[in-house]
């Protein structure tokens, strides 16, 4: 989705939600400056977005969200038909399962030793810029490989905005955007009530978002 597009479903979003722009181009700035820049501590080695593409381009995507019921629903899955893209705390249930994504779209909120083990092992790690994670963002980032960063507002050189709020509607139109043949979801409940006002809220964005790229397949 080009940010011409997005743009006005993010300003619908900051408006609704509360949230600033400036702290995420401030996160977006940040990240940009992380991963384009040597520094002392081992720079986290970035990929190319067509790594990312060649990984899902005209390929069977699953997705795999971090609601509760996601550890009944992946045994139900054979997994080896699939790119798994898993949302942030999926990970850790796909690690304890034995199941290694190959992707993870991460605002780094979930487990990162779990994430970063998956990392190392393979996983490419998408990483999020907002303006709630900047530290999370100096801490984390560095520990990583294989790294693309995005944002929710305006992109950046190297700085990606693919449409999405958040972890699991972001993989959504990820997946779509670099030429996913199907896309499957798993782990996802838009209706869970045991939430929090502001996570609801989010749940609504984040159906109305992934049924706006799953109604244009």
């Amino acid at each position: 989705m080009k940010f011409e597009e997005w743009e006005p479903i993010y300003r619908q979003i900051l408006e609704d939600m509360g949230f600033d722009k400036e702290s995420d181009e401030r996160a977006a700035i940040l990240l940009f400056k992380m991963l384009g820049t040597k520094s002392e501590k081992k720079p986290p080695e970035t990929i190319k977005i067509e790594v990312l593409k060649n990984a899902i381009l005209g390929k069977d995507v699953i997705v795999c969200g971090k609601a509760p019921g996601l550890s009944n629903d992946i045994k139900h899955v054979n997994f080896n038909k699939y790119v798994i893209i898993a949302a942030d705390g999926a990970t850790s249930v796909l690690m304890n399962n034995g199941i290694i994504p190959d992707i993870i779209v991460t605002d780094l909120d979930g487990n990162m030793d779990d994430e970063t083990s998956a990392n190392r092992q393979g996983a490419i790690m998408v990483v999020h810029a907002h303006g709630d994670n900047m530290d999370a963002l100096q801490r984390e980032v560095p520990r990583l490989i294989r790294v693309i960063g995005t944002t929710q507002s305006k992109p950046l050189e190297n700085i990606y905005n693919f449409g999405g709020f958040s972890d699991g509607d972001r993989c959504v139109f990820l997946a779509k955007e670099m030429g996913a043949r199907t896309i499957t979801l798993i782990g996802f409940d838009f209706n869970d009530p045991n939430v929090s006002p502001v996570k609801k809220k989010k749940l609504v964005w984040a159906e109305r978002l992934i049924n706006m790229v799953m109604d244009k397949k």
